[in-house]
């Protein structure tokens, strides 16, 4: 095992003359002093010391780097649907395959119908008044998507979510204009 005083030097400084240490994985930015991680990896996230020297005096700054894995598209799947006294009670849940560290939030038209934060929606509506929209946003601290769910009356399929038209369908549709026929 590593001893935990011990430190890797990834580029020294001194006089105007810069020596990296990582070619190829570290670059080093004059302009600004800054310290580039080229293809950036989870072993990168770790905590990093910046030390400056002037004669007997040192100063040392520590930064930690956390690394994330952006979200990936998120996908809205209907849990429940009941029709209870006229109103439709609905479950909805916003989850994203892929990504670390992921916050859901929830908002929507009318205004406030849908405002929540969790991956988990819960609506009650009106039966005959089942025409809005939710978005689901799923983020993290270096990316953010977001997905809309469209109400279709208190069915199982959401608008714009439909079943494909079976494919003998669509041939027909294709090949009726080529036989003249309309």
């Amino acid at each position: 095992t590593k001893d935990p005083q011990d430190k890797e030097v990834l580029l020294h400084y001194s006089h105007g003359n810069a020596t990296n240490y990582l070619q190829g994985r570290m670059q080093f930015h004059r302009e600004d002093f800054s310290l580039e991680i080229l293809n950036t990896s989870r072993q990168d996230g770790q905590l990093y010391e910046y030390a400056t020297r002037n004669g007997q005096q040192e100063k040392v700054w520590q930064v930690l780097l956390e690394v994330y894995e952006p979200v990936s598209p998120p996908s809205i799947k209907i849990l429940s649907l009941a029709l209870s006294n006229g109103s439709c009670l609905l479950t909805l849940n916003c989850s994203a395959e892929r990504g670390d560290s992921i916050a859901y939030s929830w908002a929507g038209s009318p205004r406030g119908h849908c405002a929540h934060n969790g991956s988990l929606l819960q609506l009650s509506y009106p039966q005959h008044n089942a025409s809005f929209s939710c978005s689901c946003r799923a983020s993290n601290p270096v990316s953010s998507l977001l997905v809309t769910f469209h109400s279709s009356g208190c069915s199982q399929e959401p608008a714009g979510l439909c079943p494909p038209a079976p494919s003998w369908l669509l041939l027909i549709l294709l090949l009726a204009p080529a036989f003249g026929f309309v």
